[in-house]
Formats: structure tokens, C-alpha cells, sequence
């Protein structure tokens, strides 16, 4: 097979099209259904799990895995990308973390609270995390390499949005499966169907990138103990670099704070409208909790193709600073929310900006990096930073809704994260030769 040429519609598109691939996960397995699942296992009001010879808060144990997750990933990814660069085949682990993802989410159909199932079952839960956040960090990467830096934009935002088409069509599926169900018990054996949908889902509609992404440049040579540990190495290197571009240095800085509080609110968002939420009842919960997550869904690709649009207009700096500007305002109105219509305005609002974000804090940060053919390093780093924010943000979050009582005021404490945001974004220089300057200016 002939490779596809840069920026040609079929190898752009058959980039994107990995999102409508993975983008099944995040909506069903990290979104909607196995939260509400999770949930539904602990029929007591103590909702406690024996676990690792401990007792924990259910909601506080899947936490815990949740972010070492994170700190795997954010560990491994560096080492992975290095060996990636070095063999030339970054393709083979976008499809290892593909498959290992894939596995873990048909693995949940296992999922079991008992001490005797619960390690295995959180097993399969930190497959289909680490396969997900893994794989995204050579997804990514493809980006510069795939398309030129005035296409990437569109292209980003294209990919969420068919992410976000692909995630709704399924949802809407197992939403059916599980509604269609009367008693409780039959539901939790729908959702467990679902998880393997979504595991069979990503599987299969990756081949069609994985037929047509390049495979890379291939050395030829065999792994050593030195080559594995390159991948820390170049992050050290892109580290040193940063600290010579400024642009790319302030803009990292910005996106590691403000997607902190972004993520955080993308995987709390479930369990705070189920605990703080007044629905009137368990199916009426279970319902709103899902037409929720598919209104945010929806909006979201809309908000994605605007967002790329304001971008074309405004800039991309100017574009952040705005939606920032209205995730703090979101804030301070999940504070006070209690209904589920408000609930629903809010999912409507956090739709409009959570694509937007996400796709264009992804192109602006590739459109920043320098000339350069180690796309993959500089994208690990990128990761590197998202992963340890997020572990950061659950932190601070789970502290303060431990120590307050309430879910509500780490919500509101969020705003100072977004207000930090966009003060550094602001600082961001329009273009290297800001940087240069400044460095003649101070040689002098």
C-alpha cells in the first residue's frame, strides 16, 4: 500500500475517525453508565468496599484507582514515545493500548464488589483507563504529521465532533438496552452488556486508521536498556527546549492549569449530579443522569466546530481566554444548581465548551511546537502535563469535598484554576520572535 501524502482529506480523515473509534469510552465507560453501574452495586446507605486489606468509601476507592491510572500513564507514556521514536513505530502501540483498552472495558461485564472479585474487576477498570489515556498520547502526536499546521484546527475539531457523533449513536443504544429493562436487576445486566459493546466498538472501528495512519520511519535496530530509558530523556530535552520558547513555555503553563479544572469537572460531573441533585427517584435519576451526559454530547459538536471557527476569526489565545472565561462562570452556577433542569442547562453549557476546549487547546499547542520531526516527545510532554493535572485536580477535589461535607464547594473552588488560566494565557506571546527579543534585550 502506497502511503497517503500529508494533509490529504483520506489520511485526515482516517485520523479522525480513531476519535469515533475511543470516544465510545469516554461517554459510556468514564461518563454515564459505569458510574451510575458503580453506584448501583452498593445498595446501602454506608457505601463501603473491602479493598488492598482496607476498607474504603466506594466512590473514594474508584478515586484512588482512577489517579494512580494517571500516574501510570503519566510515567510510561514518556518511556513508550521514546522507544516509539527510536523503532519508528508509533502505530504498533497506538494499537497495543487500543486492544489492552478494548479488553478492559469487555473485562467490566465481570465487574464485582465482593473481596473476592473486586481485584480483578478493578483490573479491568485500569485497562480500559490506561488503554484509552495511553493510546492518545501516539493519537495525538500523529497530529503535525499528518496535517499542516492551517488544517489543523479544522481537523482537531473535526475529530472530536465525530467522537462525539460515534459516543451518542452508542449511548443511545445502551441507553435502550437498560431502559427497556423493569427491575434492577435485569438494567445492571444491560449495562454490563454495554461495556462490552463499547470494547467491541473500539476495536473495531480503529482498523480503518490503523489501515491508513504511516507506520513511521523504521531504524531497523533492537531495543536497548539506553533506549528505553530515551523517552525520559527527551522529555528532559523538550523541558530544555521549552525553557528557549517562550510562546510554547507560557502556553504549557496556562493549558496545565486550566485543563486541571477542566478534567476534573469532566470526571466528577457524574457523581455530583447524583449526589447533589434532587431527581425524585432511582429510574428518574438514572435517566437524567444519562439524557444529561447526551445533551453535553450533542452540544459538543456544535461547540467544537464554533470554537474552530472563532479560532479562524479571533485567534486561538483570544478563542481559550473566552471559553475560560465562561467555564468559571460555569463555576460559580453549579454552586447553586439543585433541579434537574438546571442540572441540564449546566450539562448544555459545559457541551458548548468542553469540545471547543479540548480540540483547541490540542491544535494551538501543535501549531506552537518548532520545526522539528519529534512530534511524539513533544506530545508526551503535553500528556505528561494533562495526566499529572489531573491527578492534581482529583486531589485537591476529593480534599475539599472531604473536609467540607460537600461536593459544592470544590465545584466553586475550581473558578480559581480558570481565573489562573486565563491571567497566564494572556502572557502567552503572539509569536517567537517576542521571545527572541527579550532574549537579545537581556544579553545586552
Amino acid at each position: 500500500m502506497k502511503p497517503l501524502e500529508k494533509g490529504s482529506k483520506k489520511l485526515l480523515n482516517a485520523w479522525a475517525f480513531y476519535d469515533w473509534a475511543n470516544s465510545v469510552y469516554t461517554l459510556t465507560i468514564a461518563s454515564s453508565i459505569f458510574p451510575i453501574f458503580y453506584s448501583a452495586l452498593f445498595l446501602s446507605e454506608i457505601k463501603t468496599v473491602q479493598a488492598f486489606g482496607m476498607e474504603f468509601k466506594s466512590t473514594a476507592l474508584i478515586t484512588f484507582v482512577t489517579a494512580f491510572t494517571f500516574l501510570v500513564v503519566a510515567v510510561i507514556s514518556p518511556i513508550l514515545s521514546g522507544i516509539a521514536d527510536y523503532v519508528g513505530n508509533k502505530k504498533q502501540f497506538l494499537k497495543f493500548f487500543c486492544y489492552l483498552g478494548s479488553a478492559g472495558c469487555i473485562g467490566l461485564y465481570w465487574f464485582d464488589i465482593s473481596p473476592e472479585g473486586i481485584h480483578l474487576s478493578l483490573l479491568f477498570y485500569f485497562m480500559g483507563l490506561i488503554g484509552y489515556w495511553g493510546s492518545l498520547v501516539f493519537y495525538n502526536s500523529y497530529l503535525p504529521d499528518i496535517a499542516f499546521k492551517e488544517q489543523q484546527d479544522r481537523i482537531s475539531a473535526k475529530g472530536f465532533s465525530m467522537g462525539y457523533i460515534g459516543s451518542v449513536l452508542l449511548l443511545l443504544l445502551n441507553l435502550f438496552m437498560v431502559m427497556s429493562q423493569d427491575d434492577g436487576a435485569s438494567k445492571i445486566q444491560m449495562m454490563r452488556y454495554s461495556f462490552v459493546t463499547v470494547g467491541i466498538w473500539w476495536a473495531l472501528f480503529s482498523q480503518y486508521a490503523f489501515y491508513w495512519l504511516p507506520k513511521g520511519t523504521s531504524s531497523g535496530q533492537k531495543v536497548t536498556q539506553s533506549v528505553f530509558f530515551n523517552g525520559l530523556k527527551e522529555l528532559n530535552l523538550v523541558w530544555r527546549a521549552l525553557k528557549q520558547d517562550l510562546r510554547l513555555k507560557r502556553y504549557l503553563y496556562a493549558f496545565f492549569v486550566f485543563s486541571m479544572a477542566v478534567q476534573t469537572i469532566m470526571l466528577v460531573a457524574v457523581y455530583f449530579g447524583e449526589e447533589e441533585i434532587d431527581w425524585g427517584g432511582s429510574s428518574e435519576k438514572t435517566m437524567g443522569l444519562i439524557v444529561s451526559i447526551l445533551v453535553i454530547q450533542i452540544v459538543a459538536v456544535f461547540g467544537a466546530i464554533l470554537t474552530s471557527r472563532a479560532s479562524n476569526a479571533y485567534g486561538n489565545i483570544k478563542t481559550l481566554v473566552a471559553v475560560n472565561i465562561i467555564w468559571m462562570s460555569l463555576c460559580f452556577y453549579a454552586y447553586f444548581m439543585k433541579t434537574p433542569l438546571q442540572f441540564y442547562i449546566a450539562a448544555s453549557l459545559v457541551g458548548l465548551v468542553m469540545g471547543g476546549i479540548q480540540s483547541l487547546a490540542r491544535s494551538t499547542y501543535s501549531k506552537f511546537l518548532p520545526e522539528t520531526e519529534d512530534t511524539t516527545s513533544y506530545f508526551s510532554f503535553y500528556d505528561v502535563a494533562e495526566k499529572i493535572g489531573i491527578v492534581l485536580g482529583m486531589l485537591i477535589f476529593a480534599t475539599i469535598d472531604q473536609v467540607t461535607g460537600s461536593m459544592r464547594n470544590a465545584i466553586l473552588f475550581l473558578f480559581v484554576f480558570f481565573l489562573f488560566g486565563i491571567v497566564l494565557l494572556l502572557r502567552v506571546p503572539k509569536s517567537r520572535s517576542i521571545k527572541v527579543e527579550q532574549q537579545n534585550t537581556a544579553s545586552e
